[in-house]
């Protein structure tokens, strides 16, 4: 028996990387899983293999469940189409895992609209596409008198809570990543769906591809990876749960290190119980 038996989830970006990691996980807990990848480069720009049906054919060779998509998530019908997949494929949705997403590193005087759009678009728009479609099904569901635990899992990153040079793009949209996973949380506790957020540090494509990384990432012989992507697995694993008691939460997860993250709090401040003046607020500011 699993952890996940006869729960439907969707993973974006389920072909290589974490994604990869997360479905075969899921899928050995006994979830019926949807494998979602358009197979594309690491900047987006073009396509590379069907990793999606390779993943399918690891998970049935292991005597999982699962199937194949290839709906571009950031695309309002392509959204659609997958949650109706999942509905058509296994008859329900529990859980949708977002991790879709490429990179275009650039520094802000280098970058154009193009790099700038394609990448917000894939991370923050596909992001809040799936869990707009996931919503409408699981709004739907629990009007009907269905009581069901639902779950979101957001993929943010280090990138967007604590910021990277070259990634105003890529930072920006997993700012707001974080931020729709409280939102989604609070809006969506009535329907029975709980929304969580994860900053994994990890080997991937993305990450190997950034300077200096692939020399820290090396693995190393025989002992504990800290890199590898299946570490923050068994947290998504958790988070899609039926026994997940967690909502609205932020977690750091790098090799067996799992971190509640912080939201913003109120820091130092001034006050005038009469106003301020440009002059005055400047010299109060100077105390911070």
């Amino acid at each position: 028996m699993g952890t996940l038996d006869g729960r439907v989830v969707v993973v974006t970006g389920a072909g290589r990387g974490l994604g990869r990691s997360h479905a075969l996980l899921l899928a050995a807990e006994g979830a019926r899983v949807v494998v979602n990848d358009l197979g594309t480069t690491t900047d987006g720009a073009g396509a590379e293999g069907d990793p999606a049906d390779e993943v399918v054919a690891e998970i049935v060779a292991a005597g999982g469940s699962a199937v194949a998509n290839r709906d571009d998530v950031a695309d309002w019908d392509g959204a659609r189409a997958l949650v109706a997949c999942a509905i058509e494929q296994f008859g329900d949705l529990d859980a949708v895992v977002n991790n879709a997403g490429f990179l275009r590193d650039r520094a802000i005087v280098s970058m154009d609209e193009e790099d700038f759009d394609s990448v917000v678009r894939v991370h923050l728009k596909g992001h809040f596409a799936m869990t707009h479609f996931a919503a409408l099904h699981w709004r739907e569901r629990h009007h009907a008198g269905e009581r069901r635990a639902r779950a979101l899992v957001h993929t943010a990153s280090t990138s967007g809570l604590f910021a990277n040079p070259g990634q105003s793009n890529y930072g920006a949209a997993k700012s707001g990543i974080a931020t729709l996973s409280q939102i989604a949380a609070q809006e969506l506790a009535r329907y029975g769906v709980v929304s969580n957020c994860i900053l994994p540090g990890a080997r991937t494509r993305l990450t190997l591809a950034s300077p200096g990384l692939p020399e820290l990432m090396e693995a190393p012989d025989g002992a504990f990876d800290t890199w590898d992507p299946g570490n923050a697995s068994p947290l998504v694993a958790y988070l899609v749960g039926e026994r997940c008691r967690f909502t609205g939460e932020t977690f750091s997860v790098i090799g067996g290190l799992v971190q509640r993250m912080l939201p913003w709090t109120v820091g130092e401040s001034v006050d005038s119980a009469t106003g301020w003046t440009a002059a005055s607020l400047a010299e109060s500011l100077e105390s911070l």
